[in-house]
């Protein structure tokens, strides 16, 4: 497998992104990986390379790069990573996330080990909500994106991603984790109901026993079982809509 990380010009600067992807001279379906509060971190990394060791060429941008390299702690309890958590958390708005993924698809256009067309998302807490929404702004080249524990999917806002799920087209999945503060059961429920009423193939699930978090290895939330389940999802679903 190959791994690097490279800089990728975006309107507001200069973006660094992990790449990973098998060896070999061949050309691969892409997969945009976004991150979750912890940032661009090992477990994020090792993420990708799991995304790469089933053949594909997976992309994880940096998005706090407006701030500066900033990697967190997801499970720490100290103060000044609260703190640190929310300033780099609220310096991200949907606008720039997609404003950031239009650049990055335009760099990807010009890898030789990416292959064109279709491509996945994947994306967890934060990044589940960015999955979401490149799916719907970028519909003729998302056809495939994966939400876990994706937070603020339905808010009053006028860019909440629920309101535009019926853009997305190919398949979209959903899982979220059944005792999870920052996504209130309802709102599970009612994204699983919206998706229903869209054109796309969907699957939304509440996986029992999790907390939010549940899908990173080595994190204390880690719930082996529910995460296996959810990568099987994953790839079948990219194995369908882009391969």
């Amino acid at each position: 497998m190959e791994e690097r990380r490279v800089r990728v010009q975006t309107p507001d600067g200069s973006m660094q992104v992990f790449i990973a992807h098998p060896s070999e001279a061949d050309k691969y379906p892409a997969v945009l990986m976004y991150q979750n509060v912890g940032g661009l971190g090992e477990p994020l990394c090792d993420m990708a390379r799991r995304v790469a060791r089933e053949g594909y060429y997976c992309a994880v941008p940096e998005l706090y790069y407006r701030l500066g390299t900033i990697v967190i702690d997801a499970d720490s309890d100290d103060a000044q990573v609260r703190a640190i958590r929310k300033l780099a958390s609220n310096s991200l708005d949907n606008g720039k996330v997609m404003q950031d993924t239009r650049a990055l698809l335009a760099w990807m256009g010009n890898e030789p080990a990416v292959r064109s067309g279709a491509i996945g998302t994947i994306g967890y807490c934060q990044g589940g909500r960015f999955a979401v929404l490149a799916a719907e702004h970028f519909p003729e080249r998302v056809k495939a994106a994966a939400s876990l524990f994706g937070t603020l999917l339905i808010t009053d806002e006028a860019d909440s991603p629920h309101l535009l799920l019926d853009r997305i087209r190919g398949e979209v999945y959903c899982g979220f984790a059944e005792h999870d503060p920052a996504v209130p059961p309802a709102i599970a429920v009612r994204i699983g109901e919206l998706l229903k009423q869209c054109p796309a193939k969907s699957l939304s699930e509440t996986l029992a026993g999790t907390e939010h978090g549940f899908a990173f290895h080595g994190r204390k939330v880690y719930h082996k079982e529910a995460a296996e389940r959810t990568w099987g999802i994953i790839f079948r679903m990219f194995k369908d809509q882009i391969c």
